[in-house]
């Protein structure tokens, strides 16, 4: 298993947590994202610098993806290419997609993109909360430790 993230839009706590899981468990980390970026020095993390563009790094993502492998995003459209692929997709909020809801959010995501698009917004997302990297925390191992087992 590797780790793959979508790190232009994941929230700090969150990369520090996916940092001390990877020197935990020796798991290969890797942040993907389009400017540069600082991670520890660790030789089970690195960070992948991609080219400017729209969905350039989750290009990148799909295409080193396998089998398995645990892809950190929350990005609706990229977690539903690597469930396909038949890696696990798991959102910084500590949602975990699967099959049998990524259609449904799919679907959410179109809408909500088609009223902002007839000028009806909504707030954004609230901001991370404890909570919310309790639970992200508790689902990464959870995936780690059905690798292991």
């Amino acid at each position: 298993m590797k780790i793959w993230v979508d790190a232009d839009a994941c929230p700090g706590a969150i990369k520090e947590i996916l940092f001390r899981a990877a020197e935990r468990t020796g798991v290969p980390l890797t942040l993907v994202a389009n400017q540069p970026l600082r991670v520890p020095k660790s030789r089970h993390i690195r960070a992948m610098q991609v080219g400017a563009g729209f969905d350039v790094a989750d290009n990148a993502i799909v295409a080193l993806a396998e089998p398995g492998d645990l892809v950190v995003t929350a990005d609706i459209p990229l977690a539903a290419e690597v469930l396909e692929k038949g890696a696990h997709a798991l959102n910084p909020r500590g949602e975990r997609y699967s099959a049998d809801t990524i259609r449904a959010k799919l679907t959410m995501r179109d809408f909500m993109d088609t009223l902002r698009a007839s000028g009806i917004h909504g707030d954004g997302p609230a901001p991370l909360g404890q909570a919310e990297r309790q639970a992200f925390a508790n689902q990464l191992d959870r995936l780690l430790a059905r690798r292991r087992a």
